[in-house]
Order: C-alpha cells, then structure tokens, then sequence
C-alpha cells in the first residue's frame, strides 16, 4: 500500500504503490483518483485505508483538481466548496494538515521546510514542468517563510527518461525551456525526463537536499501508468508535518 515512507525532523513524505485498496480491474486495487471512472465508494475506501495506514485522519488529508497548470494554493485545511479548486501545487503552514498529489506517470514533488514548519505538494508532469509549478511552490513557501537552503525535496514514482517517448519537435519544445529533460528512449526515440528537469529546476531555487525514487511507472507492475494502460488508477504521494 505505502511504497515508501520517510520521516524528516518531523516532515513526513509518504507514496503508493497500487496494492491493498478495493477497486476492480483496471483500477486495481489501490486508486486514489476520483476523476478516472472508478466507482466513488471504492475511490472512498482507498483514500480512508492509505490515510489510516499513513496515522493519518482521512479528513485532514487535502486534494487538489489537477490540470497541468502552474497555480500554487495555500490551505489551511481541507476545502470548504463543493468543488475541489483547479491547483497543481499546495502549500500550507498548519501542522497535522496532509497534502496529497494524484499521479499516474507525472512525476509527484513533496517539499518541507521543518524548521519554518511549511510543506508543499506539486503535480509536474511535462506541461506543469515547462510552466514552471515546481518553482511556483517553492515561491509559495518562501512566502510562508521556508528557506530554499533548509527545503527537502522528494520526488516519487514517475515515467522515466528511458521511457516517456514524444515527438522530436515536443522534445526540441520542452528542452528549450529546460534543457535538462532532453532524453532518449531505450529504443533510440526521442524522449523526456520531466523527473530530471524538476530537480534541475530545485537545483537553480537552492534546494539541495533532493532525492528522486528509482521507479519508472512505465515499467513496475506495481504502480499505476497512464502510459502503459491508459485506463488505469492513480497513485499518491503525501507531506505532513507533526
């Protein structure tokens, strides 16, 4: 259920992997998404059982309406609308409060400053990436006090480099704004780590405590890949502060 957990002079990070939840095929088992086609009980189920594995209560546990954007928003507990805002980064000062990032190939980015007692989650997939929604969060919290210097950074599952195949007119695109992300298939097509050029693009904000899972989601059966299955559930990455 939890692929990986992390504790940071009490920063907490933590990513899913897709087993122990409820859902049926081809969202199996755990999807955490709620705009993908899964059944909202099953989607339900999985949130409260990743939430209470994390110690976490389900209800202080914040989502974001995802859309490839570059817009940050500051919360300081869960949402009171009925409609979820369309954000790609969330950062927040207050203690106990979780945020999570929904993904499925797109590269999740937890941040923590412990000593200013702020954290941010972001969703950068290539157009986030190239919109500049990791910088944005690391705007975000200097605002709330953070210092660069002092932000851990974890970046969870993702399509890898070796894997993430677009045109080569994309690629040219996506490397002119960051050239980092220029890459290759295994197969010798052109390609992009979007994994790559967010932890460029921390590098250049400051943040040097950086650290990136080995997994690409293209190739673990064990995580959700858009890439892969196209129909198909969606992961999880959370930051919380004691």
């Amino acid at each position: 259920m939890i692929g990986r957990r992390e504790s940071v002079s009490g920063a907490h990070f933590a990513f899913t992997d897709r087993w122990g939840g409820v859902s049926a095929a081809p969202y199996e088992e755990l999807n955490l998404g709620g705009a993908v086609g899964d059944d909202a009980e099953a989607v339900r189920t999985n949130r409260e059982l990743a939430a209470k594995s994390l110690g976490l209560d389900p209800g202080r546990v914040v989502w974001m309406n995802q859309v490839h954007g570059n817009d940050v928003a500051e919360v300081d507990g869960p949402w009171t609308t009925r409609l979820t805002p369309e954000v790609d980064g969330l950062v927040t000062a207050a203690r106990g409060l979780a945020l999570a990032v929904l993904t499925a190939d797109c590269v999740p980015v937890l941040l923590a400053d412990p000593v200013a007692g702020v954290v941010a989650a972001a969703h950068a997939g290539r157009p986030g990436m190239v919109k500049g929604i990791v910088p944005a969060a690391v705007d975000a919290m200097e605002s709330l006090g953070a210092d660069p210097a002092r932000i851990v950074a974890r970046t969870g599952p993702a399509v890898c480099g070796r894997c993430y195949e677009v045109p080569e007119e994309m690629r040219a695109d996506v490397a002119g704004v960051e050239p980092t992300a220029h890459a290759e298939t295994s197969w010798g097509t052109p390609a992009v780590d979007v994994t790559a050029g967010v932890h460029a693009q921390l590098d250049r904000r400051g943040v040097r405590d950086r650290e990136q899972s080995p997994v690409c989601t293209r190739e673990s059966p064990d995580h959700f890949s858009y890439r892969r299955d196209r129909s198909t559930g969606r992961l999880a990455g959370y930051v919380w502060l004691d």
